[in-house]
């Protein structure tokens, strides 16, 4: 088993932080965290993984934890959707793809639009081409709060996440908190993002614009292979009538509702999100990994 933190190269050589867990020669999984998230998101998932001989490979996305950001401003979905191509190509066998929000969204433009091919499947976690807009909205608006001006604390930062989780036990100011926030010469903690990647957002409209909608729409449409639709039971932002939707454009797809869970499924009921994962996995990709 090995736990290591690495460096991938992502579009036009973009550096991309990752850490991997598993056998060297396990089946390959990447896994693409949502925005404002680092890859520290999917430990557990990547463990139980692990346990099971894949090859885990946790990024951390363009502008966010330890890769490098993007000077140009360069955080459309395509560009998020270019790095995870050229992460899978580099891999001697076509990898499953794991993408929360942000990441699930990109693995859909890069599979279903950029490089059709590139994955031997793909699983989005609450992310569909119909994302509801308030709920777009209050993440967005979340992350936008104090993408510039930081915070004074640790612990401030720490009640602004209780404010915006009030379903959760009230964070503390743990060391975990601790990897999301930079402190800067100015003594203020800001997060550990790229704020031009929230701006760029925000400039496009997300998402939930009509323009997002239909591309997203378009890409999902030309998904061929083994798809996994992951629901938080209590999501404010993909509906019922979001998945509905979805199905419609990807019939073939398996579709998961885990209860109790908000977008945040990860951080919300990681055991029976990693079960279902790992279900999933196993069924697909089983003969692969003994080959």
């Amino acid at each position: 088993m090995i736990d290591q933190s690495i460096t991938l190269a992502g579009k036009a050589g973009h550096e991309i932080a990752a850490s991997v867990d598993g056998p060297e020669l396990g089946f390959p999984v990447i896994l693409a965290h949502g925005g404002g998230q680092t890859r520290r998101a999917w430990r557990a998932v990547t463990h139980r993984l692990a346990s099971h001989g894949f090859r885990t490979i946790a990024v951390d996305m363009r502008g966010h934890g330890e890769s490098a950001w993007a000077s140009d401003g360069a955080y459309d979905i395509s560009d998020f959707a270019a790095d995870l191509v050229e992460i899978a190509a580099a891999m001697a066998s076509k990898p499953a793809l794991i993408g929360a929000s942000l990441g699930g969204l990109a693995g859909v433009i890069a599979e279903g639009k950029c490089a059709p091919g590139s994955f031997g499947s793909l699983t989005l976690v609450d992310v569909t081409p119909q994302m509801e807009p308030s709920g777009v909205a209050r993440v967005v608006g979340f992350m936008a709060a104090h993408a510039r001006d930081g915070f004074a604390s640790v612990e401030e930062a720490a009640q602004v996440i209780s404010d915006y989780l009030p379903h959760r036990p009230s964070r503390k100011a743990s060391a975990g908190l601790a990897h999301y926030l930079r402190r800067k010469d100015d003594e203020r903690f800001y997060w550990h993002w790229d704020p031009a990647f929230i701006e760029r957002v925000t400039q496009q409209g997300g998402v939930s614009s009509d323009h997002g909608r239909t591309e997203l729409s378009a890409a999902a449409a030309c998904l061929t292979l083994p798809v996994h639709l992951i629901r938080g039971g209590s999501s404010d932002l993909v509906s019922l009538e979001a998945v509905k939707h979805f199905q419609g454009l990807v019939p073939h797809m398996a579709y998961s509702d885990i209860a109790n869970a908000t977008h945040m499924v990860v951080g919300d009921e990681n055991d029976a999100f990693g079960q279902s994962i790992l279900e999933f996995l196993l069924g697909i990709h089983e003969a692969e990994m003994k080959s």
